[in-house]
């Protein structure tokens, strides 16, 4: 069974967030290599939500991460956020309008957009079938990767967008709604592509009707238990989310997870019932598609 820590953000401490980080890499028993020298980092940048709404990683929790690595491996540790654009997004705009391109010029980080970097074609089974994606050299090339997602629910088929779904933006392709009818299998196949060496989550705040501070950061080496869990903190049942069997099964991670820090049930009770979320969604998504704007932003 796989690692997975669940951490309260502490309230009094100097650099909260880079603390909460640390503790959650100490109770999985995680400790980064001194010999890495390239780092790629790939935040959950859904669309142009800022981060208060609960929809996208914070880059106040990028920095401090950034500070971590610089302090555990090296100063001059070569590091670059990545993302690519989407069919409602723009890396180049939401790298801005996100608060990552001044976030790059404090920290002298590169902020990269995949779908303008040298990619190799790739092939590979999953769940039976065949896909072949493009692979950024980047990725491929780097000495640690670290995927930080955000729990939320979502109106695809797949339920849960966590983990293993934050991997679906490291698709170069920038029309991404072509894959939605084969999604689930797509975002395993994905991960089998391009496997990262940590997962972190950031639900500081919680999305919702009205976002809700949660104080949450979470880690694993596993995306599989480490959406398993989260699943579990957002009243889903892990059991009928089939990508997650999926996933297993073409071995990108493990079901069952041992937890380590606070107790799940804490931060479940805090996180905002499904129904009431969907209800949301599903009006902003019929306000869209009764302007023609549902299959622009990647909804349909």
């Amino acid at each position: 069974m796989s690692l997975v820590s669940f951490v309260k953000i502490p309230k009094n401490a100097e650099k909260p967030l880079k603390q909460a980080i640390s503790q959650s890499l100490r109770l999985i028993d995680y400790s980064f290599d001194k010999n890495v020298r390239k780092i790629v980092i790939k935040p959950n940048l859904c669309y142009y939500w800022d981060c208060s709404t609960g929809q996208t990683t914070e880059p106040k929790f990028v920095s401090e991460l950034i500070d971590l690595l610089r302090e555990q491996i090296a100063p001059d540790v070569d590091i670059s956020i990545i993302e690519s654009d989407a069919s409602a997004m723009r890396c180049k705009y939401a790298f801005r309008m996100l608060g990552f391109e001044r976030l790059a010029q404090e920290k002298n980080v590169k902020l990269v957009n995949l779908s303008e970097v040298e990619s190799d074609s790739f092939d590979l089974p999953c769940n039976g079938n065949s896909y072949n994606f493009l692979v950024p050299r980047i990725i491929r090339d780097a000495d640690l990767r670290i995927n930080i997602a955000h729990i939320k629910y979502t109106v695809d088929p797949v339920k849960l967008t966590c983990a293993l779904k934050n991997i679906y933006g490291c698709n170069p392709y920038p029309k991404k709604f072509k894959y939605h009818k084969d999604l689930g299998n797509v975002i395993v196949a994905l991960n089998k592509a391009m496997k990262f060496d940590l997962c972190l989550i950031d639900n500081n705040i919680a999305s919702g009707i009205q976002p809700r501070k949660m104080g949450l950061v979470m880690a694993s080496r596993d995306p599989v238990a480490m959406d398993v869990a989260a699943a579990k903190i957002a009243w889903l049942n892990p059991a009928k989310i089939e990508y997650f069997r999926v996933a297993e099964r073409e071995g990108v991670g493990k079901r069952t997870f041992i937890a380590r820090g606070e107790p799940l049930d804490y931060f479940r009770a805090q996180y905002p019932k499904r129904t009431l979320d969907l209800k949301v969604k599903a009006l902003a998504l019929k306000v869209l598609v009764g302007v023609g704007l549902g299959k622009r932003l990647g909804l349909e």
